[in-house]
Formats: C-alpha cells, structure tokens, sequence
C-alpha cells in the first residue's frame, strides 16, 4: 500500500477506495497526519475536526463493504471554507463578531459534496469578510504560502490554496466574486475553477440574503493540485438546490474539440505584465499549439468596460454597504483596505453603480459575440507574480497596483463568466499559471483546454512549506 496517501488525486483516491486498495480511514488518518505536520507553518486551517473525518470515513468504509452505490466523491478529505455554512460549525468568515455564528444549516455547495461521499476534515482561512487579496484576520491569523512565508497565498480562498499546495486533502471548497478562486490558485501553483453564475447554487443560510454584487458575481468553486480532480469536484458540487432559484440546469457533458481559434491575450488593455507572468502565458500558448490548437492574439472590444463595470459595482458596494455595516466592529487590516480602496477609486456614485448594471448586458453581448470567433480566452491571472504579504493594502499606490493588475480577473466576475486556472510552471522561484476563459456554461471546454496545457507543466504540488 502507499504509505503517503495524502499525495493521492481526488481521482486516484475514489478509484483506490472502490478497488479496495485501501480504506478511506485509512487515507483520512493519512491526511490529517500531513496536517498536523504542516499547518502549525502555514496556518491554512482554522478547525480541524479530525473526530468528525474518522467517523465519516468508517461510515464510508461500511458503505463499500455492503455493497451499496458510492458517490463520486467517496471517502475523499476535502476542507471547507469558513464563509459558508456547515451545519454545527461557526460560519467565522474572518470575523471576530462571528467566532459563535454556528450554522444550521448547511450550504447547497458543501451538501452537494457530502452527498457525493466527500469527508470533511477541517476549515480554510480567509480574510475577514473576504474581502481582500490576502488572507489574514484578527481571529485566526496570517496563512502563510508554502512556497515563501513572505510571500501572499492570495485572497479570499488562500486558506484552501495553500492547503492543497502543502498536500493537506486532494480537494479544497473555495468562492469567488472578485478573483478569490483564482489569485489564490496562481500563488500557490494549484488549479481551480471559478464557474459561471448559475452553475453551482450558492446560498448562505446564516447570513442576509445576498447583495446584488454577489448574486451577479459570487460562486463556490473547487480547488486541486490538477484538472481531472477541479472536473471532479465541480461535477459533484453543480448538483442543483431549490434553495437558490437561480441555479442553472446546463449540461455538464463533455464536449468535441472546437475548430474555433483560441484568443491569447498577454497584457491585458496594454497596461503592463510583469515578465515572469508574460512567459507563462506564452509557454500555455506554445503548449496549445503544441496540442494541435490554433491560437491568436486578440481581446473583447469591450475588456475596459467589464473591468469598470465590476469596479463601478463591487468597489461601490463595499464602500457604501460593507463598510458602514461592520466599520464599528472589525479589525485594523480590514479598515485599513476600506480607506485604501475608497483613496484608489474616490469618484464612485451611485450613478455609475446603477449604469454599470445598465451597461452590463451591453458588454457580455460584445463577449459573446467574441466567443463566435474564439473557442477560449487564455490569459494571464494577476498581471504581477505573487507579491509579499500586505502587497494590497501596503500604500495607496500598492494598493492601486493591486487592483489594476487583477483587471483580467475583475472582467471575469462582472460579466459571470467561467475561468479555469492551470499552473504553467515556476519561474524565479514563483509560480506561473493562466486563466481559460468561456463563454457562459462553457466549463468542460475550458477543463479541456487547461488539461491540455496541464500536459506539458510537470505536477510540481504537494509541495513542503518553503521546501
């Protein structure tokens, strides 16, 4: 039997448990063991419920010895993070004022893989609110990457990245409404997919019901070290919930190569991409032709105004809805990105916020029209390799530069689209991944193109925390 069963894929697992190679307990113990040995570094999860994973994954164990029909997700460790519900846990989202919000519920997303057999061992760190590219909080503390301790997991799923990256569990739950799923996953060289909204049900029992901002650009989403296991979890996690009534039935079947070109986009409206990023997305680019793609040049007419649509609406909201409704109770840091963002974009009204919803449509018509030509967008994530822990709140300037480097993800989130992330490498000792980009509901051909470029990067994850 393997000994390091915490190396395993989310699909080697399931495929090793169902032939009796070995026992899901035996995979959980292997998993939490890795935990206990690299968490204390990282600090990537906030509980452990090692009691709770045992007991799930005997109950697994019983269910394959009798026979009985196994989910697609059986008896694989996989972590949850803390802004969404999981019935008897705290729903903390970075908060001081939510260390005792135990949920009563839980949400479909995280259902949606329990029901497909999935174990839960633990909780994912965030920022307080998730509100940040960063993951730091007042409750729990600073997670910090495995590849460079100084260096940012990225925000708000950099809890779940660096969890992945350091080998905890094969399978992470993470969200996105602002580039959460995806900054996080090129920090710390993992794949991820944030899906088009509609695709997974989102709803979070304890909370409000959900801002405008998000119902237009939130979305849970899965995390792994490579595509075949994101595919997995999204197909497990897409399972619909009459909970949120705009869930979408799209097909999820896989789909024939397309004849269409693929568009390559470098830098992004021409504002500037550090070269350590250029060259990843050169060398997927040189992959896909490689795999027989066609591959051009080209980006949206229409690129600026998605960017400025999400800042003319989540920037606004924050400044107008989030801060006035915990300024008087949250941390230092969180304060700090509120006047760092209003001090970035000081003009936002609540003209421009109701005319980005206007001009909204408008701009995913000129997309998908763009998507008549291309089969995918390949791109680059942030325009900036990993930047040192605080890089988004350091000065106004950082802060500024921040935000202008995540306009290739800031457009995804506002027009709803599908990104898969796919490392690409490592250079100067960072990593490299890209964004493949769809059109609405086209996730399985984005997966197919990013699993093409996976062909040619070497799995380099789990990796030990700074080497």
């Amino acid at each position: 039997m393997n000994n390091e069963l915490w190396r395993l894929s989310a699909c080697e697992v399931v495929k090793g448990i169902q032939e009796g190679l070995f026992s899901s307990r035996e995979v959980v113990e292997d998993c939490l063991e890795r935990t206990s040995r690299v968490n204390g570094e990282i600090n990537a999860l906030t509980e452990i419920t090692a009691d709770k994973a045992l007991d799930a994954a005997d109950s697994a164990d019983a269910a394959v010895a009798a026979g009985k029909d196994l989910g697609s997700l059986h008896g694989v460790p996989v972590t949850i993070k803390i802004n969404v519900d999981l019935a008897g846990s705290a729903t903390v989202n970075g908060s001081m004022a939510l260390k005792n919000n135990i949920a009563k519920e839980t949400s479909p997303a995280v259902q949606n893989w329990l029901n497909a057999g999935a174990v839960i061992i633990g909780r994912s760190n965030c920022p307080e609110f998730c509100v940040r590219w960063e993951t730091n909080n007042e409750v729990y503390g600073q997670t910090r990457n495995p590849w460079n301790s100084s260096i940012t997991p990225g925000g708000s799923s950099g809890g779940a990245a660096a969890s992945i990256a350091a080998g905890m569990t094969p399978l992470a739950h993470g969200t996105d409404i602002g580039g959460s799923l995806r900054q996080p996953a090129q920090a710390c060289d993992i794949a991820s997919i944030r899906s088009t909204v509609g695709r997974i049900p989102d709803y979070v029992p304890s909370e409000q019901e959900a801002s405008i901002n998000s119902q237009l650009m939130n979305t849970d989403g899965p995390m792994a070290r490579r595509i075949a296991d994101v595919r997995l979890g999204l197909q497990a996690m897409a399972v619909g919930d009459w909970r949120d009534p705009l869930w979408v039935p799209a097909s999820l079947k896989e789909p024939e190569q397309s004849e269409l070109a693929i568009a390559v986009i470098v830098d992004p409206l021409e504002q500037g991409v550090h070269e350590q990023v250029a060259s990843g997305v050169e060398h997927a680019a040189e992959s896909l032709k490689l795999a027989g793609f066609k591959t051009e040049y080209a980006e949206p007419a229409t690129l600026a105004d998605a960017v400025t649509i999400w800042h003319n609406i989540m920037l606004f909201e924050v400044n107008a809805g989030l801060k006035p409704a915990v300024k008087d109770f949250c941390g230092a840091a969180l304060l700090q990105a509120f006047d760092r963002y209003h001090a970035a974009y000081p003009n936002l009204t609540a003209e421009g916020y109701n005319l980005a919803f206007t001009e909204r449509r408008r701009v995913l018509r000129n997309w998908m029209g763009f998507f008549q030509n291309y089969a995918v967008i390949v791109a680059p994530v942030s325009t900036n390799p990993p930047q040192a822990i605080d890089f988004d709140i350091a000065t106004p300037e950082s802060t500024a530069e921040s935000i202008q480097s995540m306009r290739m993800v800031v457009a995804i989130n506002a027009l709803g689209l599908p990104s898969v992330i796919v490392p690409v490498g490592v250079k100067d000792g960072l990593p490299q991944a890209v964004q493949v980009i769809g059109a609405p509901f086209q996730e399985m051909r984005c997966l197919q193109v990013a699993e093409a470029i996976e062909k040619n990067v070497e799995a380099i994850t789990p990796i030990d925390p700074n080497g």
